[in-house]
């Protein structure tokens, strides 16, 4: 044996960590570090862990907020609480049909109207675990659980196709916003109710809803009287919700085993609580960013799961990540510009998509492979080879490729694809975020950037009313963008101006006081002419 394959075995076994119970293993023998580095980042570790416990002692952890951090220290008590108990009663009695809808027809699917980790969570779970043709199955092949649909964007497209698809007699509605302003998901409520309407029948014996007590939701379905109102805790956020009731509801719904998926996320808990950063997954895992990416982030992260199962782990983890790490300032206010770029498919099928720039173009990143051992099915495709020793091969062959050209590796791998092992990968990843915001000095639980673009809109949205009321008014014209914006005596706004009569004359049922807009390519002058009539 050489001493360069003897050196890269002692590699593996020093720095793979293996849970007993599980099977996990964490392998970083990939990543392009030194002993003397990882020594390095003992002062940092020890200064994480301490606000690592603060976290779950329940100090003030989001200082801009004012706010407690409790997704860890909850989910532990969670599974024996009278709202677990109640979650999955409801659940039930919806599966079963002693609760009907308004026509009294059983319910034979759901709609989760959410946006980010309302959304995010509970798809990877069901698509994880009841897989992509769960709808497609007959009510005995669920076991009487229900079909699942998602509305997590204002677009008027999601509404036409759950519309086309759905039965609004047996369809239950589930919204889930903390604050319940969320402009997305208000949206889309307010289009299901108008659905309902149309359809004459009574939306309140369709709707539940999960949102922090006193909120306008809450509000909004109490004085409803809807079917189900369940409250969520202000300490979550969005990202970290999928062991909250917000991840419950949807997957007691279609019949996934809940319980199971917090065994799993507490039982990682209790392994990444250890404060030995080389013994602790989730320490390790953020000593690996930190050292990739030199603490500034320079250097992509890239999620390759080997399971079509877990195609929407990178989503998932895209919104954990970024929203917890892209940060332009520090706890003490310095301008840092940190963050953390996220992005992956799945393997094999990335080795015919984007693989071919990480193993020849730009060395900027470092990818995670999760591998799955149980294979679905035994599907022999020669002597002695099956489907999933294809599946394997590649895996083992692309690592090995990567680390020929000094691509950095991480490997990670499951026994099987369970709500237990689920529950294992978020919890690691959401305690690796959080260590790792602590080793840069951020704060992993607010989102000011997110906030930044609401109030951005708002301006649009207030333009627009503005818009309206001056197109009522204008009467008959045609001209250009240019000149439709003098004629409304808003010359500055010119480009925004375009933009919104572009979107009123591709929606040519709006009207105002009679008038609507149609658009024309002038090719004299290379620019749209616009035209306003009844």
């Amino acid at each position: 044996m050489t001493n360069v394959k003897q050196d890269w075995i002692q590699r593996n076994h020093k720095y793979t960590l293996i849970d007993a119970k599980s099977g996990f293993t964490l392998n970083v023998a990939g990543m392009r570090f030194t002993e003397a580095q990882l020594d390095g980042l003992a002062g940092l570790f020890n200064k994480a862990h301490k606000e690592m416990q603060r976290i779950e002692a329940g100090e003030i952890k989001n200082p801009d907020e004012n706010r407690k951090v409790t997704h860890f220290t909850d989910r532990a008590s969670y599974s024996g609480s009278e709202l677990f108990r109640d979650v999955e009663d409801f659940a039930e009695k919806i599966s079963s049909g002693k609760i009907k809808g308004s026509t009294g027809k059983k319910f034979g699917a759901a709609v989760i109207n959410g946006i980010g980790g309302s959304a995010l969570g509970p798809q990877l779970a069901q698509f994880a675990i009841n897989g992509p043709y769960w709808n497609e199955l007959g009510e005995e092949k669920r076991r009487g659980y229900l079909k699942l649909y998602f509305l997590d964007n204002t677009d008027s497209a999601g509404i036409a196709d759950l519309l086309s698809v759905a039965d609004l007699e047996t369809l239950l509605v589930v919204n889930i916003s903390k604050s319940g302003g969320t402009q997305e998901t208000k949206n889309n409520m307010i289009s299901c109710e108008a659905a309902y309407k149309k359809a004459g029948l009574d939306f309140t014996r369709h709707a539940c809803a999960i949102t922090m007590k006193g909120s306008e939701l809450d509000d909004h379905a109490r004085s409803g009287g809807w079917l189900k109102i369940f409250e969520m805790a202000e300490s979550i956020g969005g990202r970290t919700s999928e062991t909250s009731i917000v991840g419950h509801l949807p997957a007691a719904l279609a019949g996934l085993n809940f319980r199971e998926l917090l065994n799993g996320a507490c039982h990682m808990d209790a392994w990444t609580r250890l404060p030995d950063y080389r013994k602790n997954p989730a320490y390790l895992l953020a000593a690996m960013w930190y050292l990739a990416g030199k603490g500034l982030g320079d250097r992509n992260m890239v999620i390759v799961p080997y399971s079509d199962r877990l195609i929407l782990m990178s989503r998932y983890l895209q919104q954990l990540v970024m929203e917890s790490i892209g940060k332009e300032l520090d706890l003490e206010g310095n301008v840092v510009h940190q963050g953390l770029n996220v992005f992956g498919n799945k393997g094999g099928t990335d080795a015919h998509a984007f693989i071919q720039q990480l193993n020849d173009g730009r060395n900027d990143f470092f990818v995670t492979f999760i591998e799955v051992l149980s294979d679905s099915l035994d599907l022999p495709i020669g002597k002695g080879v099956s489907m999933g020793d294809y599946l394997h091969g590649f895996e083992v062959g692309l690592s090995s490729a990567l680390r020929s050209k000094k691509r950095q590796v991480i490997e990670m791998t499951i026994n099987k694809v369970d709500e237990f092992n689920l529950g294992m990968i978020i919890a690691l990843y959401e305690r690796s975020v959080a260590a790792y915001a602590e080793l840069i000095g951020v704060n992993a639980f607010h989102q000011p950037g997110v906030q930044a673009y609401k109030l951005a809109s708002k301006t649009i949205i207030k333009m627009l009313g503005t818009v309206q009321e001056k197109l009522a008014s204008l009467g008959n014209f045609e001209g250009s963008g240019t000149e439709l914006a003098v004629a409304l005596g808003m010359p500055d706004d010119e480009i925004e101006i375009g933009g919104i009569a572009a979107k009123f004359a591709e929606n040519p049922k709006r009207k105002f006081n009679g008038f609507s807009i149609s658009r024309s390519w002038d090719k004299t002058q290379g620019c749209w002419r616009y035209k306003v009539a009844r």
